[in-house]
């Protein structure tokens, strides 16, 4: 899906985030950002939001003191998320159908994403979690749990920092399955790297491994020939977030995509209004399905 004029203050907001994370001179923040928009002045408005956004970033970590600009507010989350855990995989563990307890505080998770808004406050998060039982799932989940229980290798494609210790509890759910965790290659926004699936543990339940790509979801051509060929191999292929969903929604292969709407383009892109939790299967490079409620 291409991005269209309504994603053009989004990207404002992120560079003007970016800027203030790394430099504290008013100054020096007015200079960067005159330079950063008068680069937007000429974006090519013809690709998805990720590969935009990758563009914006680059742009970003060549004027910027700091390479990872948001590792700070990922380090945050990791802590929250670190401890919220245990009795997370309790409330888990007594439901009466864990795999789709697990989806929905996955999907919760996907709260945390610093390229929506620019701050998710703990209460915030707190709030989240305490509805998330109750938080219906629309799409095609009864026919991701069959599609989990047939397959043999599971490429999971991760979306941000903190959000993946939620990942993590899902991936717990797989079992049976030889599960591969792909993160990105570089550090964009607050999207997970290496760095966060170790810091979540996940070298004791999956292969990690990254896409070899900085943009903030999963571009094929940009990504490394070996992610290249773990996505062709997968038997079951989940991607987690908007950006996995805005970068893959032509891919010409069966993804279940889990995320949150979070915004009016990715609403009317996919069919869901925005706030609902997503878990749709897209086949082929066809439109979401009709979504149906899944308690």
């Amino acid at each position: 899906m291409n991005m269209c004029l309504d994603c053009i203050p989004c990207f404002v907001r992120q560079a003007a985030d970016a800027v203030r994370m790394s430099v504290s001179s008013e100054e020096e923040q007015s200079r960067l950002m005159h330079s950063v928009l008068a680069w937007l002045g000429g974006m090519d408005l013809d690709q998805t939001p990720p590969a935009a956004s990758q563009m914006i970033h680059r742009r970003l970590r060549a004027l910027l003191p700091e390479g990872d600009p948001y590792r700070a507010a990922k380090d945050r989350h990791n802590s929250l998320a670190a401890s919220l855990m245990p009795s997370i995989r309790r409330r888990i563990a007594a439901s009466f159908d864990p795999l789709v307890m697990a989806v929905r505080y996955a999907i919760t998770g996907n709260i945390i994403d610093l390229g929506a808004k620019n701050s998710v406050g703990i209460g915030e998060i707190y709030a989240e979690l305490q509805s998330t039982p109750m938080q219906p799932v629309f799409g095609d989940l009864e026919d991701l749990k069959k599609a989990s229980l047939k397959a043999r290798n599971i490429l999971y494609l991760a979306d941000n920092a903190g959000e993946i210790f939620f990942d993590r509890l899902l991936i717990e759910q797989l079992a049976g399955a030889r599960v591969t965790l792909a993160v990105r290659g570089k550090p964009v926004i607050n999207d997970a790297t290496r760095f966060d699936a170790h810091a979540a543990g996940f070298e004791d339940i999956a292969e990690i491994i990254d896409n070899g790509s900085d943009a903030p979801g999963t571009i094929l051509d940009d990504c490394s020939e070996d992610f290249r060929r773990r996505f062709d191999e997968a038997e079951l292929i989940i991607a987690k977030g908007q950006g996995n969903y805005e970068s893959l929604s032509s891919a010409t292969r069966d993804i279940f995509f889990l995320f949150r709407t979070k915004c009016p383009v990715i609403s009317r892109h996919s069919g869901f209004s925005v706030g609902t939790f997503v878990a749709s299967n897209l086949s082929s490079g066809q439109s979401l399905a009709q979504p149906g409620e899944v308690q």
